[in-house]
């Protein structure tokens, strides 16, 4: 496949993003590197222009969501014909770069999972609980797995760039929960496919583990509203 973005939004991760630049350059040399510098106030965006990636950097902070809409807007403009999103802080091994890419050649998403036999992934408590309530409302939805929805670590192909690049939400998990309801609504076919996952090598979380999983029990709630509405079809799909 041509026409391969690699999106990398980050938000201070000067410790981390030259690397990951390079094992994407690594993995993938024929795919375009963008890193979208989220209102970083150190020095992402000199330190990610060094390692040779194209850089647009928001006035302030936005989220992973408004940096991703930003990444859509970027790929749909320039003609990619698919988009890999990979964290800035160390947790996506690209070596797994392949098995996204490939995976778009019968669907329009496909989602990292972290949950599958050879895993060594772990995530408890009233975190995981709300993780397997959200995974089972939106594959229902679905009508196929998606056994780790808020797995940031994922491929789009042209009908989602198209889609997200003026349809993609901005609010906490937007990126991940809600951009994979709207693309459900929509039609678009979805698949997951096995990949590693590390704890992030460098900074913090934007969010603690009980806040989170109080956010994933409001928008498992939310899926299950929405599932119950007609969603709606792409211009251009066949009737």
């Amino acid at each position: 496949m041509t026409g391969m973005l690699v999106a990398i939004p980050a938000w201070n991760e000067q410790g981390s993003i030259a690397d990951v630049i390079a094992k994407v350059r690594e993995h993938r040399p024929d795919a375009d590197v963008l890193v979208v510098n989220d209102g970083s106030t150190d020095d992402t965006a000199a330190v990610a222009r060094e390692a040779g990636a194209t850089v647009v950097s928001l006035p302030f902070n936005v989220g992973v969501g408004g940096a991703m809409r930003t990444a859509f807007l970027h790929a749909k403009r320039n003609g990619y014909q698919a988009l890999v999103q990979v964290d800035a802080d160390g947790q996506h091994d690209p070596a797994d770069l392949d098995r996204l890419i490939e995976g778009l050649a019968d669907a329009d998403v496909v989602v990292g999972t972290r949950f599958h036999p050879d895993s060594m992934y772990f995530v408890g408590g009233p975190r995981r609980w709300a993780m397997v309530l959200l995974s089972k409302s939106l594959s229902r939805m679905n009508k196929a797995p998606i056994s780790d929805p808020t797995s940031g670590f994922r491929s789009a192909g042209k009908r989602a760039i198209d889609l997200f690049a003026v349809d993609y939400p901005a609010d906490y998990l937007g990126d991940t929960v809600g951009s994979l309801a709207i693309a459900i609504r929509r039609g678009l076919v979805i698949h997951e496919a096995p990949v590693t996952m590390y704890f992030r090598q460098t900074g913090r979380p934007s969010k603690n583990a009980l806040w989170s999983a109080l956010y994933l029990g409001r928008a498992t709630l939310a899926i299950i509203a929405t599932s119950l509405q007609k969603g709606g079809r792409m211009r251009g799909d066949d009737a």
